[in-house]
């Protein structure tokens, strides 16, 4: 077959450009100088017959020809780079992970240390945050998010239900003579009582959320220091049910109800679809897909 490829080293810069928004910066991460990277962009567009880049003040921008151009490009180098990968012998190198810090602290970190003994020639880099990365542009190989898994251009694996529930510690239950109807909860302050999540649960378990009753807690902003401040008797939280067995299992929270709330969102595993059978995205498929199976098993009941 008689390839119809532009220049690849052309390719390679513009992949870099694009990616980095700079024609300087990707000069720099390929070795080269900033007019060598700008001739090799010119050359390139002179060959597709269009601008790939708008060129401002101190700014790059893609045109729509480069916006076309620029995942695939990614795609298509991140794919070689992966078989080059496996020819030299397997899964190695450094897995880049993105998920949110709740993930991350309570579920993922407490399990990593198991994954990197199973493959020691595997480094994971793990980015705990909210934001949703673009996987073609910024070079991220697996995500957890939270959703009902549609994401266009993403493979996705549902793991298991976001539900939520009230906890507290043993001590502060004590401390009000026990938790065990929902207007219990009204006797001890609630972490982050306006969070919608408090309303819908009251209302999951067939109670009327009384705002007027509510002790109001710390208002930390984030599920990972609500859940600190339950463990240390401040204030009941309302969290992530899955995320938290280890501590349910230390006796360090309870869970006074069986009732859940839910927004219909489960986590998910994504990468890009392009990039389905990359060996360390595989073996990390493989594994977290296992590691979550009777939590599955048991929704599915």
């Amino acid at each position: 077959m008689s390839w119809k490829l532009p220049p690849l080293g052309a390719v390679r810069v513009f992949e870099a450009a694009a990616r980095l928004g700079s024609f300087t910066k990707a000069a720099d991460e390929l070795g080269m100088t900033q007019s060598a990277a700008s001739y090799q962009i010119k050359l390139l567009e002179e060959r597709a017959g269009t601008p790939l880049f708008v060129r401002k003040t101190r700014q790059i921008e893609l045109t729509e020809a480069g916006i076309q151009l620029a995942p695939e490009a990614s795609s298509a180098f991140a794919s070689l780079a992966d078989a080059w990968l496996a020819v030299q012998g397997g899964a190695g190198g450094v897995l880049s992970v993105t998920t949110m810090q709740t993930f991350a602290s309570n579920w993922l970190a407490v399990r990593l240390g198991a994954f990197q003994l199973m493959h020691p020639e595997l480094a994971v880099k793990v980015e705990a945050s909210a934001r949703l990365v673009d996987f073609n542009r910024e070079g991220m190989d697996v995500g957890i998010r939270t959703g009902s898994g549609s994401w266009p251009g993403l493979a996705s694996h549902y793991l298991f239900k976001a539900d939520y529930c009230p906890m507290v510690s043993p001590r502060l239950a004590q401390s009000v003579g026990g938790i065990r109807t929902p207007e219990d909860l009204y006797k001890v302050p609630l972490c982050c009582a306006h969070d919608p999540w408090w309303k819908n649960w009251f209302e999951a378990a067939g109670v009327p959320f009384e705002a007027g009753r509510v002790i109001h807690g710390p208002d930390l902003g984030s599920q990972v220091y609500d859940a600190m401040a339950a463990m240390s008797g401040q204030a009941a939280a309302i969290l992530t049910r899955n995320l938290y067995d280890a501590l349910i299992a230390q006796g360090q929270l309870i869970q006074p109800f069986e009732t859940m709330g839910s927004d219909g969102d489960g986590y998910w595993l994504v990468y890009l679809e392009s990039r389905r059978n990359t060996s360390r995205i595989k073996v990390f498929r493989n594994w977290i897909l296992n590691q979550t199976e009777e939590v599955r098993k048991l929704e599915a009941r």
